[in-house]
């Protein structure tokens, strides 16, 4: 029986001929991450089980990301408990205030993740690495210490769904819209614990940002991992970031899946995710009126160049709406610095919206962007949940970045061509 790519990585870094979906595994380790939150914990396991040293000082990523820069005592304690850990370990990929970014943009622009590789990441959102055709998952901090210290990981594998993406997006259709569309049609459930395999011709007018949003969203389908075909996007960008070698896993003919869908890109339409779930969606068109207070764009999500550019194209010489508050988070430092540096950040400014340090925080109603009882957001980040952004009687709708930022202008979710018609 062939293979697909998920489990062909699977089977290298197990030493195996091949595996069957539903085989227990023990796999070697090419990367393992944790943040703010999750490693605390995960370093108090790791000294319980007698660790040492940690298995490789340049294989462990530690990225204070969440509650960082720090909104109060607690967060202080964790943070400086996380840096002290890697001071002492002398973990090479320690990243903080000053050079940090959110955990899931910085890995692959830090040129730590590459084609093949297999990573896990005390985080649900580690599946973003799949965008370069890496298998890359979120564990618990037990097994982040259990990583930390082996180098090793136990993994059932899992059975696989084929995506095959054909045609192309029209007008401000995004990898956001794409992957908020499939949620909706298979449902949040729809990929327990399976790999979400895309491929196809319409693969090659999706830029690498918004595959990395796609691949970030799996988990939003209940999925073990997402993972794109590499192909000369993909070469290009790890040619861009890293010198670490790299390993192309294709799928075999024979592979089997348990479900094949096509997606005629041509055919999605900006797509917009009700409270209080991400498969809860409607396309623009059907949305209806409904106001908002506040904008985030920014999160592992969609705090990129590309999404950064798409809201700057839309709020340049343009005005918040009075009354609307809109925050953006640029993903890095880099891509911070970046934005300045072609004057996005100032567009932003004169359009009454404030720009943040790299930070996770009002994507999990950390800081930053808390909602008050009754306050509606529109957000480009990844889960609408109940209480997610703040109070338990707010409400979050999921969407792109140009869908925001022409909100932002309308104080209520807005198509951006209606926006553009209007002017």
């Amino acid at each position: 029986m062939g293979m697909t790519m998920t489990q062909k990585i699977l089977a290298a870094h197990a030493g195996l001929d091949s595996v069957e979906p539903g085989q227990l595994i023990e796999a070697s380790l090419d990367m393992v991450l944790g943040n703010d939150i999750t490693s605390p914990v995960a370093i108090k396991e790791f000294h319980k089980m007698g660790a040492g040293k940690v298995f490789d000082k340049a294989k462990v990523a530690l990225v204070p990301d969440h509650f960082t820069p720090n909104k109060d005592i607690k967060a202080a304690e964790q943070c400086r408990f996380v840096r002290e850990f890697a001071r002492s370990m002398e973990v090479e990929n320690y990243f903080e205030v000053g050079e940090m970014g959110i955990e899931h943009c910085l890995l692959p622009e830090k040129g730590l993740v590459v084609p093949g590789d297999l990573v896990i990441g005390a985080d649900s959102h580690t599946c973003t690495y799949g965008a370069l055709g890496a298998f890359s998952t979120g564990v618990g901090s037990t097994d982040m210490a259990a990583g930390m210290a082996t180098g090793k990981c136990w993994f059932k594998v899992p059975s696989a769904i084929k995506f095959v993406l054909k045609g192309r997006p029209s007008g401000w259709v995004s990898g956001k819209d794409i992957i908020l569309h499939i949620i909706g049609m298979i449902g949040v459930d729809g990929a327990l614990y399976k790999s979400m395999e895309f491929m196809g011709e319409g693969l090659q007018y999706i830029s690498m940002d918004g595959r990395f949003t796609m691949a970030n969203m799996a988990i939003e389908a209940g999925a073990k991992n997402g993972i794109f075909m590499v192909d000369e996007k993909t070469i290009e960008y790890v040619k861009a970031h890293s010198k670490k070698p790299w390993t192309v896993y294709e799928p075999d003919e024979d592979a089997v899946y348990d479900e094949v869908y096509e997606i005629d890109l041509s055919k999605v339409r900006p797509t917009v995710a009700f409270p209080h779930l991400p498969s809860n969606t409607r396309t623009i068109d059907e949305v209806g009126d409904v106001e908002i207070d506040q904008v985030v764009i920014g999160s592992c999500t969609n705090g990129r160049l590309e999404d950064l550019r798409v809201a700057a194209k839309i709020l340049n010489g343009r005005k918040v709406k009075k009354g609307v508050r809109v925050i953006i988070f640029p993903g890095t430092q880099r891509i911070y610095l970046d934005a300045l540096k072609e004057g996005l950040i100032e567009q932003f400014v004169e359009a009454g919206a404030v720009v943040s340090t790299p930070t996770c925080g009002p994507c999990l109603g950390g800081h930053m962007g808390i909602l008050a009882k009754g306050e509606r957001a529109v957000s480009t980040t990844n889960r609408n949940f109940v209480g997610r952004m703040g109070h338990t009687e707010s409400e979050v709708y999921l969407a792109s970045p140009a869908v925001a930022a022409a909100s932002a202008v309308t104080g209520r979710i807005t198509d951006p061509d209606t926006l553009l018609k209007a002017d």
